[in-house]
């Protein structure tokens, strides 16, 4: 897709495709198969067992036969940005001299498609190598509004991402995240900013909010990741794509009174009180 024979600039090709500019330059990342095992394991674990920190998983890992120590186990889990979720300080670093906003959501009633949205960063394993997926999440209807891929956690796949969700569904009153050095990036709040968005992060205790997310997680890696060994990042972009294309328009929840996200996005309130 991407020409580099062609006059017209490299980024200006990945914004006209909708590819994070890091993905272009990807390259297998040196981690040999054990540890690309491990590290696979280690996110299953935490899907299974949120509630596991460093500890747990580590005994968890000797248990099946993995010669593992604490120290490694940390190591990977801080790349793999996942750790445990439940009730404790300081669970996302944000960036040194980075703004964190205050937590807008507390006792807010969500009643409404673009209420509220949210975002957050997951590992993705491939054949060789991993990749890192954010989405942009409508928190009332539990649409997935836009997505990228990136080889790194860079800011510029989570500003990709926020830009394609604003220009595609408008504009949210409120936009949630946690504490991560992507999300309190000047980039990412001043992309919010200049949309007229009120920012809300997670703070102290409101380690539930990530859940709506989480389920989209585990949904995603036992229905489609882990059923692949993606070859590449075309491959897992396409593969991926159709996944949440069918999330959005075809998979009913039960908390959404069996309706599909997308019916739900566009029938808003009323469509779930008729039911």
């Amino acid at each position: 897709m991407i020409n580099r024979a062609s006059p017209l600039p490299i980024t200006q090709q990945c914004r006209m495709l909708e590819l994070s500019r890091s993905s272009v330059y990807y390259q297998p990342l040196p981690f040999g198969e054990s540890e690309l095992k491990l590290m696979r394991r280690i996110d299953e674990i935490h899907l299974e067992l949120p509630y596991y920190g460093s500890r747990r998983i580590r005994d968890q890992l000797q248990r099946e036969g993995y010669t593992v120590n604490r120290k490694k186990v940390r190591r990977l889990m801080q790349l793999l940005g996942i750790f445990a979720l439940y009730p404790k300080r300081r669970t996302s670093q944000p960036g040194s001299g980075h703004k964190i906003y205050p937590y807008l959501l507390r006792d807010l009633a969500i009643e409404r498609p673009n209420q509220v949205w949210c975002a957050d960063i997951t590992y993705i394993p491939m054949a060789k190598g991993f990749v890192y997926l954010v989405a942009v999440m409508d928190w009332f209807s539990r649409k997935v509004l836009a997505w990228r891929l990136s080889n790194t956690m860079e800011t510029d796949f989570c500003v990709d991402a926020l830009e394609a969700a604003l220009r595609r569904h408008g504009t949210p009153e409120i936009f949630n995240t946690d504490q991560g050095a992507q999300f309190t990036s000047e980039r990412f709040t001043k992309t919010l900013q200049d949309a007229g968005v009120r920012i809300s992060m997670d703070g102290k205790g409101r380690w539930i909010d990530n859940v709506f997310i989480e389920r989209l997680w585990r949904s995603l890696k036992y229905e489609e990741v882990y059923l692949k060994a993606y070859e590449n990042v075309a491959e897992a972009k396409r593969s991926i794509g159709v996944y949440f294309s069918l999330y959005n328009q075809n998979r009913p929840h039960q908390a959404l009174a069996r309706f599909t996200p997308d019916e739900v996005y566009i029938g808003g309130a009323a469509l779930l009180e008729a039911a």
